[in-house]
């Protein structure tokens, strides 16, 4: 049967486990699927952008919640700039922790952005980053990823329940299939960001098609 929702992803897996005493735990397969996605898992579909405000006299903004890797950080008023990431020491190290002005430079420090100098006014600020997946519920019943890879979200679903019924056999057996699939996917997504017909000439004079 097709995967596009919530509900059909348990049904399939229910299917798949064909054993009536893990109703219950099929939501903790899925979830831990979700995260083991969120670290895993590089696709341009994850990709988004967020404005965030900066208050003057204030070093820190609150990130999204769904934040799993900055990309950039960029000013958006006049000058544009873009951000360098320093450590926080590197930070603290290189710009007086009295100073204000046009931010040049942030760090990451718990959930929130620690820019340098401190702002000397109101900016808006491009945070582009890698969002975690989207957890499925009764509410949330997609998402971008179950759309484009149910069989993903499925093996990675299954490969949890082999873990939880202490299956090392038929685990092992997920565990590859999710490799492969990711793989697959790494080389579907650079074919996409690149263009497919890309013309690559080696260092040997071959010309390859892609």
């Amino acid at each position: 049967m097709a995967i596009s929702t919530y509900s059909e992803l348990k049904t399939s897996i229910a299917n798949f486990l064909a054993r009536d005493d893990l109703t219950d735990q099929i939501d903790n397969f899925i979830d831990l699927a979700e995260s083991r996605l969120s670290r895993e898992l590089e696709t341009r579909s994850q990709d988004t952008r967020s404005s965030l405000t900066t208050t003057a006299d204030n070093a820190y903004v609150t990130l999204p919640t769904d934040l799993r890797t900055i990309r950039n950080v960029k000013v958006m008023n006049n000058p544009r700039v873009t951000l360098r990431f320093l450590t926080p020491i590197q930070l603290k190290k290189e710009f007086p922790t009295t100073a204000t002005g046009l931010p040049r430079a942030y760090s990451v420090i718990g959930e929130e952005l620690f820019l340098a100098p401190i702002p000397d006014s109101t900016y808006t600020l491009e945070l582009t980053y890698k969002k975690s997946v989207s957890a499925l519920s009764d509410a949330n019943t997609t998402n971008t990823i179950l759309t484009r890879y149910p069989d993903l979200y499925l093996y990675a679903s299954l490969f949890n329940a082999y873990i939880y019924l202490l299956d090392e056999q038929r685990a092992a057996q997920y565990e590859q299939l999710i490799q492969s699939t990711l793989q697959q996917i790494k080389i579907d997504d650079e074919k996409g960001s690149y263009g497919v017909g890309l013309e690559l000439r080696s260092p040997y004079g071959e010309i390859k098609w892609i």
